[in-house]
């Protein structure tokens, strides 16, 4: 299992490191390019679990949600109108099921698939309302974007790590095992305790108070958990192990970002929340 993970990582790291040290447009592909093939997967999940929809239209509307997320100064309610748009378009191709609850079940499929998979927009929206870093702290070369972004990877990679280490160790009871039979409440905790060692040092870094990684910790990290738990109920739905076969030994793109899908919104709305 651990080999499967460090190979996974050796996929994923490159490009997302990559894309931090040159920012701007590198970091708005690599979120773009992970939100379409994810939006492939859950749409792939949906037919699996019965639901019916608008798979090319899911992953448009996925995408363009991604890129509006990406305008920079933002256009006001310009999220909200395409998901308007989109769910007007994903209605009118509904039109042409013949079974009228065959077109419900497909507007409404088509509709959340590509709200939940354009969630990965906030980790763009993050680095548009971060606050600015502090000069003269450790990562205040990263700037205000970078640096948020990193915290949010981080704190979500220590959140998983912990996890599994801990419950692997000291895991006995058993949490929502009728979605996931692998979640413990000892790796419950030992995520939150290293997410919120993670995000202590990374504030630090960016010239923040590291006892706010009390609040910030937990909070991204529960937020991850509840990210992964919800794949894990569309792929038991969908009777499928993996989101996807792209990522050797850890399936798909879907399996890797999930995570994020839920934390990337949290810390924003902190972000929104604290600072402003």
């Amino acid at each position: 299992m651990l080999r499967q993970r460090a190979l996974s990582a050796a996929v994923l790291v490159p490009p997302l490191v990559v894309a931090l040290l040159l920012g701007g447009p590198w970091i708005v592909a690599v979120v773009v390019v992970a939100a379409g093939l994810a939006a492939r997967e859950v749409f792939a999940l949906l037919t699996g679990a019965g639901h019916p929809s608008l798979a090319w239209l899911g992953v448009v509307l996925t995408v363009a949600v991604v890129l509006d997320a990406a305008v920079v100064p933002p256009i006001d309610a310009s999220g909200t109108l395409l998901v308007a748009i989109g769910a007007i378009l994903a209605a009118i191709g509904a039109f042409t099921r013949p079974d009228p609850r065959e077109g419900l079940a497909t507007w409404f499929s088509t509709v959340f698939g590509a709200l939940y998979a354009s969630l990965l927009a906030f980790v763009l929206r993050l680095g548009h309302e971060a606050p600015p870093v502090v000069p003269g702290s450790p990562l205040a070369g990263l700037g205000p974007d970078r640096g948020w972004i990193l915290l949010l990877v981080l704190t979500v990679w220590a959140y998983d790590t912990g996890a599994y280490f801990l419950g692997k160790r000291y895991g006995r009871q058993r949490f929502l095992s009728h979605i996931s039979p692998s979640k413990t409440y000892a790796g419950l905790i030992g995520g939150i305790v290293a997410a919120t060692a993670a995000s202590a040092v990374v504030l630090w870094g960016l010239g923040q108070p590291a006892q706010t990684g009390l609040i910030v910790g937990p909070l991204v990290g529960l937020a991850a958990q509840a990210g992964d738990l919800a794949e894990s109920m569309l792929k038991r739905a969908a009777g499928a192990k993996d989101s996807g076969t792209l990522i050797p030994g850890h399936g798909g793109i879907l399996d890797r970002v999930d995570s994020f899908l839920f934390a990337a919104p949290v810390l924003t709305l902190y972000v929104v929340a604290a600072f402003r």
